[in-house]
């Protein structure tokens, strides 16, 4: 099993090329596959793990210019070669560009979408994956600066990042509280969780798999 994360800009021709910034924001994530540009301004890559898809996933969302899709399935490399999403075959492949796809069309919504075997648990994965963008992506510059000195799970930490940061513990502590950054991080496994659980418990027929909205 593997997930394959499709990320395409939202706004190449207002902005420009994206896409270099965006490899080098998740190149630090451990990966099967290292995200790279396919074509355009659209880059994939495939994550280590169902955590740090979600991980990808989020970095993606964070930067608010981008669509991503979530492909949940098989990859198989060429005949005696090591897996390169070029040569790659397989469903994970079908379900990430379903996935990308329909992300282009949420409108206002998270432009985020998952899909896999198990439509429904995807589905779930979805919801979850959304709520956690709406948290990471309505935050504000000053709030990034306070969580990105943040270290999940360790204690005591506030007061060193209100030194580094020249400001009152007080306040790294409201900025915490205000961008629901512990709710976040409770909450990341069981979206992990469902995207693994997305995968079914069947392996897919060979016969191919047909796109759909």
């Amino acid at each position: 099993m593997h997930f394959v994360l499709t990320i395409n800009q939202r706004d190449s021709r207002d902005v420009g090329d994206l896409v270099p910034e965006l490899i080098r924001s998740l190149r630090h994530l451990p990966a099967a596959v290292p995200f790279q540009r396919t074509v355009g301004d659209e880059a994939q890559g495939v994550p280590a793990d169902a955590a740090a898809a979600v991980d990808a996933a989020l970095i993606a969302v964070r930067q608010r210019r981008w669509h991503v899709g979530v492909g949940v399935g098989e990859l198989f490399p060429a005949e005696n070669s090591p897996l390169d999403l070029k040569d790659a075959r397989g469903h994970g492949l079908v379900y990430s560009r379903r996935a990308v796809e329909r992300a282009q069309r949420t409108g206002d919504r998270v432009p985020l979408a998952v899909d896999g075997p198990d439509g429904e648990l995807a589905a779930e994965a979805e919801a979850v994956l959304r709520l956690l963008g709406l948290i990471v992506a309505a935050r504000t510059e000053a709030e990034w600066k306070v969580l990105d000195l943040m270290t999940p799970g360790a204690r005591g930490q506030q007061k060193f990042v209100a030194q580094e940061l020249g400001i009152t513990a007080q306040a790294v502590s409201k900025a915490v509280v205000r961008s629901h950054w512990t709710e976040e991080w409770a909450t990341r496994p069981a979206a992990a969780r469902l995207l693994g659980l997305a995968y079914g418990p069947a392996v897919l027929p060979p016969a191919a798999l047909p796109y759909r909205a």
